[in-house]
């Protein structure tokens, strides 16, 4: 599996997975993966199509030719993914224990929460992600929140037509059962799609203000955490 891995300036006290949207580990990705480099993280975003399609970057206009990717995904296969990244994560640190959190967006989203699932990780932070709550697409995942080995970050576009109300009280529901610690964010006039500057959903508002938010609740589960334990 071939994998982007942005390096922070200076020694890595933090890990971070990225994981992709529905059309691959493109420019954007590749920036998103960048910018938390220049925040501190040791960030790696895998090719979650390796196996269907090394290399694959779709056109946001051209859902089609993504689907064939799409549709070669597995949990078994994305779980073995998610311990590949984490794992080199750990390789990748001098003290073989990187403190190390996940973030994706779109499909990704759904991969960053089977991610809290799989590894141990000191938080998770999920956009828009289709899956979690029962889609066409994928098995649904709310019957294993209740597992979930980290605190969780969601946010969702109050305009998303892939992911309606139901789905996000299905999935908020399902995680307040378990007694699970999440934060959950709604922008209510963006869409689907909202963090990405290069889709025509892309929302600047939203974007800007869960960028910052992403980086408090990462610093606050992570980079915090690993000064403590270094203390």
């Amino acid at each position: 599996m071939r994998a982007f891995v942005a390096h922070p300036s200076g020694p890595p006290a933090v890990g971070l997975i990225v994981f992709q949207e529905a059309f691959g580990v493109n420019a954007h990705i590749r920036d998103v993966t960048t910018r938390f480099a220049q925040e501190g993280y040791l960030a790696i975003a895998p090719e979650l199509f390796h196996r269907t399609g090394a290399g694959f970057e779709g056109n946001y206009t051209d859902f089609a030719a993504v689907m064939p990717h799409f549709k070669g995904l597995s949990d078994a296969g994305l779980e073995a993914d998610i311990r590949a990244a984490f794992d080199w994560l750990q390789s990748a640190s001098a003290s073989k224990s990187l403190l190390t959190g996940a973030v994706g967006y779109c499909m990704g989203g759904r991969a960053a929460c089977l991610a809290g699932l799989t590894v141990p990780l000191g938080c998770t932070i999920s956009y828009y992600g289709g899956g979690i709550a029962p889609s066409q697409y994928f098995p649904s995942l709310l019957d294993r929140l209740k597992d979930l080995r980290s605190p969780i970050l969601l946010y969702w576009g109050g305009r998303d037509q892939h992911i309606g109300p139901e789905q996000i009280q299905a999935v908020t529901g399902a995680l307040r059962a378990a007694g699970k610690p999440f934060v959950n964010v709604e922008f209510s006039t963006a869409d689907h799609g909202f963090f990405c500057d290069a889709r025509a959903s892309y929302h600047a508002l939203a974007a800007t203000q869960s960028w910052a938010l992403t980086l408090a609740f990462l610093k606050s589960h992570l980079t915090s955490a690993s000064r403590k334990a270094d203390a």
